[in-house]
């Protein structure tokens, strides 16, 4: 008796409910150089596309009206001044939103307190979670 490979995958599901962050667009906001190659290499592997990352405030807050995307990482510390500018104007777009430090969330303002939070060095697992969090419900 002879074996025959199945001529159709096992799985006939669509690749978006395996995936619910395939093609997700990602804009973030961190200043160190190689924080950011990893960040974008982690977004990349989970499917998103990378709208586009700002190193500074100003620029970041430029962005946001140049360029489209779902949701974004802020790193709370950019170059010694807060990233609140721009969480205020996302905010104030609903647009949805987390945060990174490595200062353990002493630093983030109240306000923003509902805000999904990643400790940083932080892993790919970590980072979708967020993600994930943060385009689940709007902010409270």
């Amino acid at each position: 008796m002879r074996a025959s490979l199945p001529t159709e995958p096992a799985s006939c599901e669509n690749s978006e409910a395996e995936n619910p962050l395939e093609g997700v667009r990602v804009f973030f906001v961190e200043d160190e150089v190689l924080v950011a190659m990893l960040m974008e290499d982690f977004l990349e592997e989970l499917g998103c596309v990378v709208a586009a990352s700002a190193h500074r405030v100003g620029v970041g807050l430029q962005k946001i009206d140049q360029v489209e995307f779902d949701v974004a990482v802020l790193d709370i510390n950019v170059a010694g001044e807060t990233v609140t500018p721009v969480a205020e104007e996302l905010e104030r777009r609903n647009i949805p939103f987390i945060f990174a430090s490595g200062y353990c969330g002493n630093a983030l303002d109240d306000r923003f307190a509902g805000r999904p939070l990643l400790i940083k060095p932080f892993g790919q697992a970590d980072l979708a979670a967020a993600l994930l969090k943060a385009l689940a419900k709007p902010a409270e």
